[in-house]
């Protein structure tokens, strides 16, 4: 790799000097540099440096840290006070369970490890979060001076300087200096030692909690203790072997969250632990705590562990994997024109072959990536396929709920569910193996002329009905033979509830997963329909078994019949096994075979590490039986291809027969919040004003007289996502906390308080005095000295600018103002001339049934894309510069983008499309192809809607700006929803 430009690598490797890098990338490259020639020098890891980069571009030698345990209990390891500090508070835990009276150790206990678990999956969750959207924690170091050197003078607590150098250089003495350390590491040093607190705490508190809750069950046997306590060692030795390969791989960089201060790029082998489950360290990697539940023979332990793991797993879902996407899947830079293949030929424009004219959003090798079936949101009662499956489930519903618990309707009950699962598997697979050979299905719609989308879309109805009915029947069948337990210690009846509970969770979680790997297209086999390019990946679930649903996508049968107890239940669900694992073996591979060929991983990621994991002996006995059972496979399939005929004439007589015989007989809440200290400060003192410069000039609104020099009838109107510039005055001890939010007329009743939320709509007037990054986000200048005349007098005062946009914009029509708020609170100071967003109504030179088709496309053309680029923030990166260039990535993974267009293209034409069209159409081209189809499908009558919709020049202002916000507000509940989460 060539050596990036003033970038001193010789600094970094000999004398450890953080550089500071050109840019970001520049950084990157050089990281990357650095550590491969790291890793080239030697095995060892304890010979090698590591390079690490801040999110500026600062380059420097991450130096190499201890883990956890082994700082606290090695006595090799140098100690200072913080880690007695830490050992005289795990002391103090193990003391209350030997002084603690029995009856009140358990509640105490058990309370003290929800208290360390809140600590750890809220509170190092919420400090996370922070970190990884505002920086926060390195916002705070900056703002209180943490880290400057107090030989500087502005270090107002040199003492706590002292103790952090101190207790860090004691616990990294090589290749660290305190005070070049760049504040990024610095800062996660601190962090660390708050998170080895919590997470030793957490664990030693759970281990007094079980032995203060573990028993020997009354009567239990001696072999029953025994295996008892056997499977809970084993799961304990197993948890530990999952936690230290998985820091063998991952280091104390990602163990202690370090990719949220500061990244490390180099290539790293996840094998291993990683090889087996996703995620281990929150997945496999508690096995423990149930282990634990095992010896200690407690439920109490039980649920609290399970309560300790479904935090867990909410921590790795709503902190750990947004940071992972957003940091190491950040979306492609956007395609270009060149990259793209466009229609030159204005008859394939027009005539693209699919409905109304419009781009074709399916082809031979590729259906319709929108109006997907699987999933809640998306749930259409339009759509007879949905229509059906919730009639007939609640149909089915009603039955069970309805009809008597006896065995005659028990039975049927059971037939029910066994006549389900043998159509799903049999009948659907029968119906894939067709298509697979003949294309029958494909066949069969194309001979009424009709195409493969058509066959498609009813291929999905047919096997997504199909699929319901085979789960909702079997839940029936579990309801009308289920019992409950008369006495829930016996039997082990608790316990099988728990266990039953858990194999349905993992059958849901594994489906789930399927779906995230596959799509649409996957789940519902669509490369038995399309003949796409064969290109197979193992990603998601797949990464670590090659058929997932062949053992773990039936969990949840076999915990209905553990938790029913009945035998029925037992054989539904053996049978729903075989027929399961037939149907791959049967109708899958030979499908996937002949797709893929050679391309097919024999060997899954988790068979393969446990390969490894085997003695010789037992490996080459494992061979030997997959040998046997290959070869067992291949003679089942020799056995059916010979009889296949015999059975196909067979059965065609049958079906001849038949024929015969039927021939033959036919509120809100408001709060107010008042500063006590706003009587000091003028709102005199205080104005805005919205730069008119930005606001594009709107040709659909006209002023009651041509004369500039009057004032207009109609307030200041920007077009639909058009940023506004706004400029500010303020005295000039106004508060460095002061704010401006934006606000839609007629929000706020009171014009001295506000009394909603900006929802994120505002913007902080000064720098440096917020944690949260996106306060500063659009903050232009602030603080500039000006003079302000006032009746004839100069006042000095402070001036200053913003700029709002995107996510800070309302993206609806309406009448909105600016409102200045004094230190962070809610006082109103100062409040803008109104405003108005309004997106200009499409009006052609004819109407459209007088148009000729590439008139009115061009003319649609030029009217979508800069309302489009508006939509897209102007961002060069995701909104395109002409009509026929691409949308950038990032438009596929957000669908706010996407829903701001549907609600411009609504305004505009008067057609509503989902927001999954606009992102498969791609490009302004495509999305006025369909705005010019949907007009010649729906026929509207715009000049006669225009004709009666005459304006009146001479209208007040103030009665034009409320018949605009009673229009918007019939909007308001669509409006909260579009809103941001993140109130201020």
């Amino acid at each position: 790799m060539p050596e990036p430009l003033d970038v001193n690598t010789e600094g970094l490797r000999e004398r450890n000097v953080p550089t500071q890098a050109p840019s970001p990338d520049v950084a990157k490259k050089t990281v990357i540099e650095l550590n491969a020639v790291e890793d080239a020098k030697s095995d060892r890891d304890d010979h090698k440096r590591t390079f690490g980069r801040t999110p500026d571009g600062v380059v420097f030698t991450v130096p190499q840290t201890r883990d956890m345990v082994s700082q606290l209990l090695s006595p090799s390891e140098p100690k200072n006070i913080s880690d007695i500090v830490v050992l005289i508070i795990l002391a103090l835990h193990v003391s209350l369970l030997w002084f603690l009276p029995f009856q009140s150790a358990r509640p105490i206990l058990a309370l003290l490890f929800l208290f360390w678990r809140t600590c750890y999956n809220l509170g190092i969750g919420l400090l996370l979060h922070a970190q990884s959207h505002q920086k926060i924690l390195i916002r705070w170091a900056t703002k209180y001076k943490v880290f400057v050197n107090p030989k500087t003078g502005k270090n107002p607590h040199p003492w706590l300087y002292k103790f952090i150098k101190r207790e860090l250089e004691t616990k990294i003495p090589r290749d660290y200096r305190f005070e070049e350390a760049p504040i990024e590491y610095n800062t996660w040093l601190v962090f660390r030692r708050i998170v080895d607190l919590i997470l030793m705490c957490d664990f030693v508190s759970y281990c007094s909690f079980a032995i203060a809750c573990g028993k020997t069950p009354i009567g239990e046997v001696s072999w029953m203790t025994t295996l008892r306590w056997s499977a809970g060692v084993l799961l304990v030795v197993f948890n530990l072997w999952v936690k230290l390969d998985a820091h063998r791989v991952v280091k104390d960089f990602a163990w202690y969250w370090g990719d949220f201060f500061y990244l490390i790029d180099q290539e790293l082998t996840f094998d291993g632990v990683f090889e087996m489950a996703p995620h281990p360290m929150y997945s496999v990697g508690y096995a423990g705590y149930y282990g634990i539940s095992l010896m200690a023979a407690s439920y109490k332990v039980l649920f609290i562990s399970i309560v300790a793991h479904a935090a867990q797993f909410a921590f790795l879902v709503w902190v750990e994997n947004p940071h992972i996407e957003r940091t190491y899947n950040s979306p492609p830079p956007k395609r270009r024109l060149s990259d793209v293949d466009i229609f030159t030929d204005e008859k394939s424009i027009y005539h693209a072959g699919h409905v109304n004219g419009a781009p074709p959003l399916a082809s031979t090798k590729q259906p319709s990536p929108v109006h997907n079936l699987i999933g809640v949101t998306n749930i259409d009662l339009y759509r007879t396929t949905d229509v059906s499956v919730i009639i007939l489930q609640v149909f089915m519903f009603a039955l069970t709920v309805l009809t008597p618990s006896t065995n005659f309707h028990r039975d049927i009950f059971i037939a029910n569910a066994i006549v389900w699962r043998l159509w799903y598997s049999v009948g659907i697979g029968y119906m894939l193996n067709r298509q697979s050979e003949k294309k029958k299905w494909t066949r069969h719609f194309v001979k009424f002329g009709e195409s493969t989308e058509e066959a498609w879309r009813q291929w999905k109805g047919t096997y997504h009905l199909s699929m319901v009915l085979c789960y909702a029947s079997l839940v029936a069948a579990s309801y009308k033979t289920y019992r409950v337990p008369p006495v829930w210690t016996e039997d082990m009846n608790l316990l099988k509830h728990v266990l039953g509970f858990a194999l349905i969770t993992l059958q849901i979680w594994v489906s789930v997963s399927i779906y995230e790997s596959l799509g649409e297209f996957g789940w519902f086999y669509g490369d038995f329909f399309f003949d796409q390019s064969p290109k197979l990946t193992y990603s998601g679930i797949y990464r670590f078994l090659n058929n997932p649903e062949r053992i773990l996508g039936l969990a949840g049968v076999w915990g209905a019949a553990l938790i029913t107890g009945s035998s029925a239940i037992l054989f539904i669900a053996i049978l729903s096994h075989v027929l399961s694992l037939a149907f791959i073996q049967f109708v899958e591979r030979p499908h996937m075979q002949k797709l893929y060929g050679r391309s097919l991983r024999q060997t899954s990621g988790l068979s393969r590490s446990i390969k490894r994991s085997l003695p010789p002996p037992l490996r080459s006995w494992q061979d030997n039986v997959d040998k046997v059972l290959g070869e067992t496979f291949d003679f089942v399939e020799d056995f059916l291809d010979a009889a296949r005929p015999k059975l196909a004439a067979g059965v065609n007589t049958f079906i001849t027969d038949t024929k015969d015989l039927f021939h033959k007989y036919p509120a809100r809440i408001s709060i107010t919040r008042l500063e006590p200290d706003v009587a000091g400060f003028n709102p005199k003192d205080y104005s805005l004003s919205i730069s008119a410069d930005s606001a594009p000039p709107d040709p659909s609104l006209k002023h009651s007289t041509d004369d500039p020099k009057k004032t207009p009838s109609r307030p200041l109107t920007f077009v639909y996502g058009a940023p506004i510039t706004l400029s500010w005055t303020a005295p000039l001890n106004h508060s460095k906390r002061d704010w401006i939010g934006l606000y839609l007329v007629g929000d706020n009743t009171s014009r001295e308080v506000t009394t909603v939320s900006s929802q994120g709509r505002w913007i902080a007037t000064n720098s440096g005095d917020w944690e949260m990054a996106h306060a500063e986000r659009g903050l232009i200048s602030s603080d500039i000295k000006n003079t302000r005349k006032d009746s004839g007098s100069s006042t000095e005062c402070f001036t200053g600018e913003m700029r709002f946009t995107g996510d800070k914009l309302w993206w609806v029509q309406g009448v909105f103002e600016f409102r200045y708020h004094h230190n962070g609170k809610h006082n109103v100071m100062g409040i803008s001339s109104p405003f108005a967003i309004n997106i200009p109504p499409f009006k052609p030179a004819c109407p459209p049934s007088q148009s000729s088709d590439s008139s009115l496309q061009i003319a649609v053309e030029n009217a979508l894309l800069p309302v489009v680029r508006n939509c897209l923030d102007r961002d060069p990166e995701i909104a395109p510069a002409k009509v026929d260039e691409p949308f950038g990535v990032k438009v596929e993974r957000e669908a706010k983008y996407a829903r701001r267009v549907v609600y411009a293209v609504k305004a505009m034409f008067g057609i509503e499309f989902a927001a999954e069209v606009v992102r498969a159409d791609g490009c302004v081209r495509n999305l006025a192809w369909r705005v010019v189809g949907g007009w010649r499908v729906l026929e509207l009558k715009y000049l006669s809607q225009w004709e009666g919709e005459k304006e009146n020049e001479d209208t007040d202002p103030v009665h034009w700006m409320v018949g605009q916000n009673l229009r918007v507000g019939n909007g308001q509940r669509e409006r909260e929803k579009e809103r941001k989460t993140a109130s201020r």
